[in-house]
């Protein structure tokens, strides 16, 4: 268990962070702003969950938050350089399957998609699609990382499934796909 005494250390007033491994980076290094942008979507998620929780959805409350508590893994796998699987913390193979496993039970339930959705209905279902398009981002900035020093190829794979598994909830959460707003193309011409 991490133990803070002291919340500000002075250490990045000069515009740099530490790693696990002691090394130091720019805060605008892209690994930075990879885990910073996991972060942000377990924040968002946070949000989302003010409206899941004591909603009669405890279920998807508990999901949501394994899923905050993953990602704080996460950043801890993409704050810790190096591919060492063994003494490092590091998202595994079977934290993508659970998302996998959850993602095809509640899109049983749900309706094919006939048009795209747009972010709404619900405000569970707005706020996670929110995190969808953050968690993206994060993809997004790990993939780049990963293009200039190793990174752990599950953790690539996990916000990929992530991603997939806050689409299908927002889904779930709007009435299982029917309060959906779905796109119209060129319907304000």
């Amino acid at each position: 268990m991490v133990k803070l005494t002291k919340i500000y250390t002075r250490g990045g007033d000069q515009g740099q962070t530490s790693l696990v491994d002691g090394s130091r980076l720019p805060k605008h290094a892209i690994r930075i702003e990879a885990y910073g942008t996991v972060d942000e979507a377990s924040s968002v998620i946070g949000i989302a969950r003010l409206h899941t929780a004591g909603n009669g959805a405890e279920d998807i409350d508990a999901a949501l938050s394994r899923i905050q508590n993953d990602l704080f893994d996460l950043g801890a796998d993409l704050a810790t350089p190096g591919t060492d699987m063994e003494n490092a913390l590091r998202i595994q193979p079977q934290q993508v399957e659970r998302l996998e496993r959850e993602i095809d039970a509640l899109n049983a339930e749900l309706q094919p998609l006939n048009s795209f959705i747009l972010p709404g209905g619900s405000a569970a279902s707005a706020y996670l699609h929110l995190a969808r398009t953050v968690v993206r981002r994060a993809e997004r900035m790990t993939t780049a990382a990963a293009e200039q020093e190793p990174i752990n190829p599950v953790a690539i794979q996990y916000l990929n499934r992530l991603s997939d598994y806050m689409f299908v909830l927002a889904r779930y959460l709007n009435g299982r796909g029917e309060a959906d707003v779905l796109w119209v193309p060129g319907a304000n011409r």
